[in-house]
C-alpha cells in the first residue's frame, strides 16, 4: 500500500532539479551521424518507394527518419534571443515539483513560462515565411468565395470507418491544447461580397482580428519578427479542458478530490448555461458527454487513491488524479485515436512505437529502459531539440477538422439500436446541449440517458475530411460567447460568422504558407497543376477557377481537403508531417511525460491505472451497459457494429 505522496521507499526517484531561470537555454539539436547517415538512407529511398509502400516495420523506420528530419529543420521559436516570456512568480516552483500547475507554468523548471497559458504559439516554418500576406493578397481569393465554392457542404459525405465520438474526441483534445483570443475592439477584416451571395448578415462580412501579442517587444519589432500570438490554454497535454487553465473557469476540487457532478452529470456554472468545467467554447453535445465521461474518470481515480492511501488530503488526490487522468488521455489519443483515423499498418506499429518503443507494452513495462526507440516516449528523456516547446500556428492550422461534424446527430436506442429521433446540430450546441442531456426522456422516450447518447455516438459517422463537406450549420453560426453584447457592426445582435471563411482567413492572417509553400517547406514536391493536387476532374476545374488558374495561391486547408489521401488516411499527407513532428514533441518536452513519469509522483496505482485502461474500460467503467455493444470492438472510435436495416 502507499503510504505517502510519492509512494514507498523503495518506487523513490529523484524528481527533476530545478536550475536557475536566467541560465536557462536549450541545446542546439545536432542529429549524430550515425543519425544523418539513417536520414540520408531513407531519403534516397524515398526517391523511389513512398515510406507507406514499405513493409510496416521498414516505415515504422522510414517514419523515425523523416522525424529527425523535421526536427531538425521544421521548428522555430518567434523571439529575438530565444527567452520565452513573459516571467511568472516563483513562488510556485515548489508546488510544481510534483504536479501540474493551473496555467502550465514550470513544467520546464529551468523556464517556467515554456509552454504555459500566455505563451506564443512556436511555427514549423522558418520565420522569415511566417509573415502574414500583404494587404492586396489577403483577400485573393475571398475567403467567402472560398467557402462557397469549394467548402460548402452539398450533401454529406460521411467518414465510414469511423464513429461520431472521434469527431468529439479531437475537439475535446484541441480545447486542452490551445485557444487564440479574438481582439475586442473594432478592429475587423471587411471581406467583400460577391453579387447573389446568400450572406444576408451585412453588406459585407466582418470578422473580428486576433489579438495582438501583448507581450511584444519594440527590439522585437524592429528586428523584423513576424507577428506573434499567444494561447489562452497552456501548451502541454494536461487535461485542462476538463481542469481549466485560469481561476475563473478552474473545476474546483469537493470532498475526497473530486470534480463537481450532480446525479452523473455536469453541473451549470453559476448563472450560466454552460456546464462547469474547464473548456466550454464551441460547446455541443459530443463535448458534453466527453467531459462527464472523464469528469467521472477523474472522480473514479480519486476514489482508488483514497482506498490505498486513507490519509492523503483532497488537494492531494486531486492532483495525483489529474496527473493520472491526463496522461490516460494522452495515451488513448496516440493508440486508439490516431490508428482509428490513420489505419494505415504502419501507422498501429508506429503510434504504438511512440507509446511504448519498439520492444511492446508487456516489456517495456518490464524493462524500464528510458529510451524514446525502445521503450517509447514516457518515461524517456526529456528533449525540446533545440526550441523552447509550444504547439504551433502550423499545427493549429492541420488541425482544423471542422467536416467531421456532421449536419444532424442520430439519436437511437441502445438496446437494439432503432432510431428514436434526428435532431439537427443547431439544437445540440451551446446552451442546447445541456438541456437536451437534462430532458433527454422527455425528447427521446422514457429510459433514455448517456449510454443511449453515448451509443449514439459509437455508432454513428463523422463527415469525411474532403471539399465541399464544411457543415452548413457553421457557414451561418451564431456565437455564444457574448450573445448580449452588440456586434462589431454597432446593432443588437449577436455575431454570426461563416466558420470556413474564418478558418481560411486565420491561416493568411497568422502567416500560414499556402498548400504549395507549406509542401516545399516540408520537403514535399509541389503541385505543378491544380490536376495534380486532386484526381477529381470537376474538383480540379473549381479549384481552377477560384484561384485563377494560379496553382500557388491555392489555400493550405483547401489543398489539403482536395489532396488524394494515402490508403486508408483520414487526412492528407501534407497535414501528416505536422502530425509526425509535432505528436511527439507534446510528449517528449514534457517533463511529466518523461523523465518524471514515474511511481514517484504518479504512484504505482496511477501506473498500472494509465497502463491497464483504455477508451473502451473507461466507457464500461461508468457505463457498464454498453458492454454487449463494446465486447468485440478492437477501438472505441471505430464502429461499434452494424446498424439495423
Amino acid at each position: 500500500m502507499l503510504n505517502d505522496t510519492f509512494g514507498t521507499p523503495s518506487e523513490k526517484e529523484p524528481v527533476a532539479q530545478t536550475r536557475e531561470v536566467a541560465s536557462w537555454a536549450p541545446k542546439p539539436y545536432r542529429p549524430s551521424f550515425a543519425a544523418r547517415l539513417f536520414v540520408g538512407f531513407f531519403s534516397f529511398l524515398n526517391r523511389f518507394v513512398a515510406w507507406h509502400r514499405l513493409p510496416p516495420l521498414l516505415g515504422v523506420a522510414n517514419l523515425a527518419a523523416l522525424r529527425i528530419s523535421l526536427r531538425a529543420h521544421n521548428l522555430f521559436h518567434p523571439t529575438v534571443d530565444g527567452n520565452v516570456l513573459p516571467a511568472t512568480p516563483q513562488s510556485k516552483r515548489q508546488n510544481a515539483l510534483t504536479r501540474r500547475i493551473r496555467e502550465g507554468e514550470f513544467n520546464e523548471l529551468g523556464c517556467p513560462m515554456m509552454g504555459a497559458r500566455h505563451s506564443r504559439f512556436g511555427r514549423n516554418v522558418p520565420l522569415s515565411e511566417a509573415h502574414p500576406e500583404v494587404p492586396s493578397l489577403m483577400m485573393s481569393p475571398s475567403p467567402r468565395v472560398v467557402s462557397e465554392r469549394l467548402l460548402a457542404r452539398r450533401q454529406f459525405q460521411r467518414a465510414g470507418g469511423l464513429n461520431l465520438l472521434a469527431a468529439a474526441w479531437v475537439q475535446f483534445q484541441i480545447h486542452d491544447w490551445v485557444n487564440h483570443e479574438e481582439n475586442d475592439e473594432n478592429v475587423v477584416f471587411e471581406i467583400p461580397l460577391e453579387p447573389g451571395d446568400p450572406w444576408k448578415h451585412g453588406p459585407t462580412m466582418r470578422i473580428l482580428r486576433s489579438a495582438k501579442d501583448p507581450n511584444r517587444t519594440a527590439e522585437e519589432d524592429e528586428a523584423g519578427l513576424p507577428p506573434t500570438y499567444i494561447s489562452t490554454e497552456s501548451h502541454w497535454w494536461d487535461g485542462s479542458e476538463v481542469y481549466g487553465s485560469d481561476r475563473e473557469r478552474s473545476s474546483p476540487h469537493t470532498a475526497g478530490g473530486h470534480l463537481p457532478i450532480e446525479g452523473r452529470k455536469l453541473p451549470l456554472r453559476t448563472g450560466q448555461d454552460l456546464p462547469a468545467t474547464g473548456f466550454t467554447t464551441n460547446w455541443w453535445i459530443g463535448l458534453e458527454l466527453l467531459h462527464t465521461l472523464f469528469t467521472l474518470e477523474h472522480n473514479a481515480i480519486c476514489d482508488a487513491l483514497k482506498t490505498e492511501n486513507p490519509n492523503w488530503e483532497h488537494k492531494q488526490l486531486y492532483d495525483t488524479a489529474r496527473l493520472i487522468n491526463a496522461a490516460l488521455m494522452a495515451k488513448i489519443h496516440t493508440v486508439e485515436w490516431t490508428p482509428a483515423i490513420l489505419p494505415h499498418p504502419t501507422m498501429q506499429r508506429a503510434m504504438r512505437a511512440n507509446w511504448w518503443g519498439l520492444i511492446g507494452k508487456r516489456l517495456g513495462q518490464v524493462f524500464q529502459l528510458k529510451n524514446e526507440t525502445l521503450s517509447g516516449i514516457p518515461g524517456s528523456d526529456t528533449g525540446h531539440h533545440g526550441v523552447p516547446y509550444s504547439l504551433t500556428e502550423e499545427f493549429v492550422a492541420v488541425y482544423r477538422m471542422h467536416p467531421l461534424l456532421p449536419d444532424e446527430i442520430e439519436f437511437r436506442r441502445l438496446d437494439d439500436g432503432t432510431l428514436v429521433k434526428a435532431v439537427p446540430m443547431e439544437k445540440v450546441v451551446f446552451e442546447h446541449s445541456h438541456e437536451l442531456v437534462e430532458n433527454a426522456e422527455a425528447e427521446f422516450g422514457e429510459g433514455y440517458g448517456m449510454a443511449d447518447m453515448l451509443y449514439s455516438f459509437g455508432v454513428g459517422n463523422p463527415g469525411a475530411l474532403t471539399l465541399h463537406n464544411f457543415p452548413s450549420f457553421l457557414r451561418e453560426l451564431t456565437l455564444h460567447e457574448d450573445p448580449a453584447r452588440p456586434d462589431i457592426a454597432g446593432s443588437e445582435e449577436p455575431r454570426i460568422v461563416d466558420l470556413a471563411a474564418v478558418d481560411v482567413l486565420r491561416d493568411r492572417e497568422r502567416g500560414v504558407p499556402r498548400y504549395n509553400r507549406m509542401r516545399r517547406l516540408l520537403r514535399l514536391p509541389p503541385a505543378r497543376s491544380f490536376e495534380e493536387i486532386t484526381e477529381n476532374k470537376e474538383w480540379a476545374r473549381e479549384l481552377r477557377e477560384v484561384y485563377g488558374d494560379d496553382v500557388e495561391r491555392v489555400d493550405l486547408m483547401v489543398g489539403m481537403l482536395a489532396e488524394k489521401p494515402i490508403k486508408g488516411f483520414g487526412f492528407s499527407e501534407t497535414a501528416f508531417r505536422i502530425f509526425i513532428l509535432m505528436a511527439s514533441r507534446r510528449l517528449k518536452s514534457d517533463r511529466l511525460f518523461t523523465r518524471d513519469f514515474t511511481p514517484r509522483l504518479y504512484t504505482r496505482l496511477g501506473m498500472k491505472w494509465i497502463a491497464d485502461n483504455d477508451m473502451t474500460s473507461v466507457l464500461l467503467r461508468h457505463y457498464p451497459e454498453l458492454t454487449p455493444k463494446l465486447m468485440r470492438c478492437t477501438n472505441a472510435f471505430k464502429p461499434w457494429e452494424p446498424l439495423p436495416d
